[in-house]
C-alpha cells in the first residue's frame, strides 16, 4: 500500500493537478455559500467543463468541489442560519446561537479544524479498510437499511429535548410530507393535487431554506430591529476550553461519519444527524445544546466531512453511489471510460490512488484557505440588519430559483418560510420535522422492499444477523433513557424521603434538628421561627457560637 500511496501523491502533486484541486475546493466553498446549490448541483453544472481534461485531473477537481461545498454550507449555517445543503442543517442548531453570542469565528474555526481532522482520519481508514468494508457494505440490503433508518428515527428523542411527544408528532409530519409525489413501489401519484411540480415530491432544499433562513428572518423582523451582532476579534479565537470540549466530539463524529458514509445511498445528511444526536446523549454539556454548544458544531461537521470521503468506498469498490453527489461522479467515471468496481484499484492504480491522495491535499488547502478567513466571515455580522435581511432573502430566492428555474421553488420557500416562522414563534422543535423529511423516503423504500423480500412477513429480520443486531441496538437506545431515569429515582428515593418527613413538622424546643442518619435538615420558614420565638423565652447564644452567626442574628433583629 505504501508504494501505491507514493504513486498517488506523485500524481496529485503535479502542478496541473494542484491547480485544479485548488480551483475545485475554491469553487466548492463558493457553491456551498449559495443556498440551494450544494455539492450535487455544483458538480452537475461543472461536469461538462471537465470532459476535455485528463480523467484523473477532472475527478480531482470534481471531488474538490464535493468536499469544499461541505464547508461552504457551514459558513451560511453559522452566520445567517441558512444551510447551504442538507448536510449542514445540524450545524444551524448550535452554530447560529454561537454567532448570536458573538462567537461566530470560533464556530467557523472549529468547523474547519474538525473537518480537517475528520478528513485525515477518514482517508486513513479509507485507504486501509476499503476492501473489507466494501465486502460488509455490499451485504447491506433493504432489511439492513430499514434497521439503520429506524435507528436514525430513534434519535428524535435526543432532538426533542423535554418535548418528546411534540417531537414525535413533528417527525410523523415530516414523514407524511416525504410521501408526497410518485410512490416508490406502485408509481402512483400521491397528494399532488394535480400539480406536475409535486410529482417528484416536495423539494427538500427549498423546504430547508424556507424553514431556517426565511423563517429566522421573519422571526427577527417580528422582534424589531435588533443591533448587529458584535464580532470582536478577541471573541473569535478558540480558547483552551473550546479545544478541550471539542476534541472528543471531533473524534466521535469522524468515526460515526465514516461508518454511515460507507453505507450505499446513506449520504452525508444521515451521518451528521446521527453524530449530533449521539453527542447530545454523551456530552457533559447536553443542557447547552441548541443554545450555542461548541460540541454541537464540532461533531456534525466532522461527521459530514468523514462521510463525504467514506462515500467513495462503495462508489470506487462496488460501483454503487454512496450519495447523490457520488452518483454524479459515478456518471463521470462512465463518461471517461472507466468502470468502478472491485478491480478498479488493480486496473487503474494511478487514477484511484491519485484521487485519494488529492483528498489530503485538498483538505489542507481548505484549512489554509478558510481558517484565517473565519474572523473575516464573522465580521459580516456587523452589517446592519436593515441591509442584511434583504440580502439574505434575495440570496434565498435566487438560490431556490436556480434549483429548477421555475417560480415553484420560490413559492415553496415562501410557504415554508411562513411555516418556519410560526413554528419558531410557538417554540416547536424543527429538528424532528427535518429528520422525518430526510429519512421518510429511505423508510418507505426499505420498508416496501423488506416486505417484498419477506412475502409480507417481518420474520425475514431474524434471518439477517446484521439487521437483527441493529434492531437490538435500537431497542436498547429506546429503553435506556427510561431505565436510567428510573434507576436514578430509586437511588435518590431513600435519601429524600427522611428529609421530607422531618422538615414537615417543626422540631420541639431543646431537640436537635438533624435526622437520625446525620443528614442536616433545612430550617423552618421565617414565620414559623417567629411564632416559636413568641411562644418560648429567648435563648442566650452559646459561648461557642461563631461570630458570623451572632452577627446574622443581630442583623435580623435590627
Amino acid at each position: 500500500m505504501l508504494d501505491n500511496l507514493l504513486v498517488g501523491f506523485e500524481t496529485a502533486l503535479t502542478p496541473e493537478n494542484l491547480l485544479f484541486c485548488f480551483l475545485g475546493v475554491l469553487l466548492g466553498t463558493v457553491i456551498g455559500l449559495l443556498p440551494g446549490l450544494g455539492s450535487t448541483t455544483g458538480v452537475a453544472l461543472l461536469l461538462p467543463l471537465t470532459l476535455a481534461m485528463e480523467p484523473v485531473t477532472a475527478l480531482i477537481m470534481l471531488a474538490g468541489i464535493y468536499y469544499g461545498a461541505q464547508y461552504g454550507g457551514t459558513i451560511t449555517s453559522v452566520l445567517i442560519s441558512t444551510p447551504g445543503e442538507a448536510a449542514s442543517i445540524t450545524t444551524t442548531f448550535d452554530g447560529y446561537p454561537m454567532a448570536q453570542k458573538g462567537r461566530a469565528g470560533a464556530a467557523l474555526a472549529i468547523a474547519a479544524i474538525g473537518s480537517f481532522i475528520a478528513a485525515i482520519i477518514s482517508l486513513a481508514l479509507l485507504m486501509t479498510l476499503a476492501p473489507p468494508l466494501a465486502r460488509i457494505a455490499v451485504q447491506f440490503g433493504p432489511v439492513e437499511m430499514l434497521a439503520v433508518v429506524l435507528l436514525g428515527l430513534l434519535t428524535i428523542v435526543a432532538f426533542s429535548g423535554t418535548q418528546k411527544m411534540l417531537g414525535v408528532t413533528m417527525a410523523a409530519l415530516g414523514i407524511a410530507l416525504a410521501t408526497v409525489g410518485l410512490s416508490s413501489t406502485s408509481g402512483a401519484a400521491r397528494y399532488t393535487f394535480g400539480s406536475v411540480n409535486l410529482l417528484s415530491g416536495v423539494p427538500l432544499v427549498e423546504m430547508m431554506i424556507g424553514l431556517f433562513a426565511v423563517g429566522e428572518v421573519l422571526y427577527q423582523i417580528r422582534n424589531g430591529a435588533a443591533r448587529p451582532i458584535r464580532a470582536r476579534f478577541r471573541d473569535l479565537m478558540l480558547t483552551r476550553d473550546d479545544l478541550r470540549r471539542s476534541s472528543a466530539p471531533i473524534l466521535r463524529g469522524s468515526f460515526l461519519g465514516f461508518v454511515f458514509g460507507t453505507l450505499p445511498g446513506a449520504g452525508t445528511t444521515l451521518a451528521s444527524f446521527m453524530a449530533y444526536a449521539a453527542e447530545k446523549k454523551v456530552s457533559k454539556n447536553r443542557d447547552e445544546f441548541g443554545r450555542g454548544a461548541i460540541e454541537g458544531v464540532a461533531a456534525p461537521e466532522s461527521a459530514n466531512n468523514a462521510a463525504a470521503n467514506a462515500n467513495f468506498i462503495p462508489t470506487l469498490t462496488l460501483g454503487i453511489p454512496g450519495g447523490a453527489t457520488t452518483a454524479i461522479l459515478l456518471g463521470a467515471f462512465t463518461l471517461y471510460g472507466i468502470q468502478p468496481g472491485p478491480l478498479l484499484f488493480e486496473q487503474q492504480p494511478v487514477l484511484t490512488w491519485g484521487l485519494l491522495a488529492s483528498f489530503f491535499v485538498g483538505n489542507v488547502m481548505l484549512l489554509v484557505l478558510n481558517l484565517p478567513l473565519a474572523p473575516v466571515f464573522a465580521q459580516l455580522l456587523r452589517v446592519p440588519y436593515g441591509y442584511m435581511y434583504p440580502t439574505i432573502l434575495l440570496t434565498c430566492f435566487v438560490g431556490a430559483y436556480s434549483m429548477t428555474n421555475t417560480m415553484f421553488s420560490v413559492w415553496v420557500v415562501v410557504v415554508f418560510g411562513i411555516i418556519g416562522y410560526l413554528l419558531k414563534t410557538l417554540d416547536v422543535p424543527l429538528a424532528p420535522l427535518v429528520m422525518g423529511l430526510v429519512l421518510g423516503p429511505l423508510l418507505e423504500k426499505s420498508l416496501a422492499q423488506t416486505m417484498s423480500l419477506g412475502e409480507g412477513s417481518f420474520a425475514i429480520v431474524f434471518q439477517k444477523p446484521i439487521a437483527l443486531g441493529i434492531f437490538v441496538l435500537a431497542a436498547v437506545l429506546f429503553v435506556a433513557p427510561s431505565a436510567t431515569g428510573l434507576l436514578r429515582r430509586r437511588r435518590r428515593g431513600p435519601v429524600t424521603a427522611p428529609r421530607a418527613s422531618v422538615s414537615a413538622s417543626p422540631a420541639p424546643d431543646g431537640e436537635a434538628t438533624a435526622s437520625a442518619s446525620g443528614t442536616a435538615v433545612a430550617p423552618p420558614p421565617a414565620h414559623e421561627q417567629a411564632d416559636s420565638r413568641q411562644d418560648s423565652p429567648p435563648r442566650q447564644p452559646a459561648a461557642t457560637a461563631p461570630t458570623g452567626a451572632l452577627s446574622d442574628v443581630s442583623d435580623r433583629r435590627n
